[in-house]
């Protein structure tokens, strides 16, 4: 007897079978436009020169005004002296041991106060014009305040602004300091 095969048997290797296919066609790869003359590209404008940068308005990023401190002992107590030289003085700190009191004197004429900036903040000195060979704006405070130690400890520097002058920008350097322990102590 001869044995036939059956469908049921071969079917599963069928399905195997149909589940091999080929890769896929390969598509041409696309060609690529014709070469074409390089068109030229126009000029640029001139530009204008870099503009510097604005010049910071706030003081404590501005440069100290030019000068330097100056300290002597005096009589009476003693004296720093911020200037170009010790005879055009700009800013003058004096003690005067007697009344345990401080003068700021700031050269030039103005009225009102004196606005001190420090690294702490503003603080307004009544000020009061004093005549004289070289008016000056001069504003008192007791030795005792803690407004100097401010000037002192200041980060660098510290502003003083009158109204109708420049602002005056110094150095807190260690000369004024000195004013200050000589008037305290």
């Amino acid at each position: 007897m001869r044995l036939i095969p059956s469908f049921a048997a071969f079917a599963p290797s069928l399905v195997l079978l149909a589940s091999c296919v080929g890769p896929a066609p390969q598509r041409p790869a696309p060609t690529p436009p014709p070469a074409t003359r390089p068109v030229a590209q126009p000029r640029p404008a001139a530009v204008a020169p870099a503009q510097p940068a604005p010049v910071a308005t706030e003081w404590q990023y501005r440069p100290a005004s030019p000068g330097n401190w100056s300290y002597r002992p005096e009589a009476a107590g003693s004296v720093a002296v911020f200037g170009l030289s010790a005879s055009d003085a700009r800013l003058t700190l004096r003690c005067d041991r007697a009344s345990r009191r401080i003068s700021l004197a700031r050269a030039g004429v103005g009225q009102g106060a004196m606005i001190v900036r420090t690294s702490y903040g503003a603080t307004s000195w009544p000020a009061t014009s004093s005549g004289g060979a070289t008016p000056q704006l001069v504003a008192f405070r007791a030795a005792s305040d803690t407004v100097l130690d401010q000037l002192a400890y200041s980060r660098g520097k510290f502003a003083i602004e009158v109204a109708g002058q420049d602002t005056l920008i110094v150095p807190a350097w260690a000369e004024m300091s000195r004013v200050i322990e000589d008037c305290r102590g």
